[in-house]
């Protein structure tokens, strides 16, 4: 009887033993693999938006929920009235009572003391800084900046899928690049604007609130042009107003480089006809070439000859004219 109670009593202490054995395993096992998520998520945002009432100081009026989609496009702008860029409103129209008054502000969300002491303790791994084009940095790249595997291969994704990062901000918005982040990197991000001359139909298409109607004539004024001299001559073209110029002035250019002459004082009159500025004055600037000395030939000359009127003349007068030979 004895030897029973002992037997039993031994096998109880193994089985406990055991437990005790496979959980202790277990919560080193989970403290590592909580350890080296915080650690490999360190630079990953951890930013929430919450709605708050205009007049209050900041109070928060109703808390929301970590947001994973980050393409917001302010720190701080009205709910329901989003815009990404691109004209299109994409945020939902407040509902309930008083949403006319809340906006959306990002913050930073809230770290434990836990998790805040296991980033510092945490060795972090080596990251470099160096100017990069977030529409063109391969995935080893990326990863060099300080990104992980999972969040290069997700910047990588969206620019397969047609994605593009116009603007410093633009990259910003993304839910992989946190504040902290772009910090750093924002003084090394180098997206080169468009030479408009340079550029086809496509990448008009490209440009925000463009279509293939706009870009096709943006390319044909360009080429009635001879090129364009400055970025404002876009709105000469048909329907092409200051908003719609204002939405993409800071993603384009004329480069003197490729900024071609206009051989004003070369070109035969049935091919002056076809620039804007001109047109029925051709006539009169070929008589004029033919009747007065180089030394007297330029674009006032003209206008006080009345051969070009003052809005004509003004409008040359900024285009880059190539010189009388």
């Amino acid at each position: 009887m004895k030897k029973d109670v002992l037997k039993s009593s031994f096998v109880v202490g193994s089985i406990a033993l055991v437990f005790l054995i496979v959980g202790y395993q277990v919560a080193v096992f989970v403290h590592s693999a909580a350890v080296a998520k915080i650690a490999a998520d360190r630079d990953c945002p951890d930013t929430v938006f919450v709605a708050v009432e205009e007049g209050d100081g900041g109070e928060v009026a109703k808390s929301g929920t970590k947001v994973r989609n980050a393409k917001i496009p302010h720190k701080r702008q009205r709910e329901g009235n989003r815009d990404d860029g691109d004209g299109k409103n994409r945020g939902r129209q407040p509902q309930g009572k008083g949403a006319e008054g809340r906006v959306i502000e990002r913050r930073s969300g809230a770290k434990s003391d836990v998790g805040t002491r296991v980033r510092e303790n945490v060795p972090r791994r080596k990251v470099e800084s160096f100017r990069f084009n977030p529409n063109t940095a391969s995935v080893e790249d990326l990863q060099r900046l300080g990104f992980s595997l999972k969040q290069a291969q997700s910047i990588d994704k969206y620019r397969i899928k047609g994605g593009r990062f116009r603007r410093k901000s633009d990259f910003a918005k993304s839910f992989v690049v946190s504040d902290s982040v772009f910090r750093r990197l924002e003084p090394y991000i180098d997206i080169p604007k468009l030479d408009i001359n340079l550029a086809d139909s496509a990448a008009f298409d490209a440009l925000p609130g463009i279509g293939g109607w706009f870009a096709r004539q943006m390319v044909a004024y360009r080429e009635r042009l001879g090129g364009y001299s400055f970025p404002e001559q876009l709105m000469e073209i048909r329907n092409f107003d200051r908003e719609k110029f204002d939405r993409l002035s800071d993603l384009i250019f004329v480069s003197p480089q490729t900024a071609v002459p206009y051989p004003l004082w070369t070109l035969p009159e049935n091919e002056l006809k076809r620039h804007p500025y001109i047109g029925g004055a051709a006539h009169g600037i070929v008589l004029y070439r033919n009747s007065q000395p180089k030394s007297q030939w330029s674009i006032d000359a003209l206008k006080r000859n009345r051969v070009l009127t003052e809005e004509e003349a003004g409008k040359l007068g900024r285009c880059i004219i190539e010189e009388p030979t």
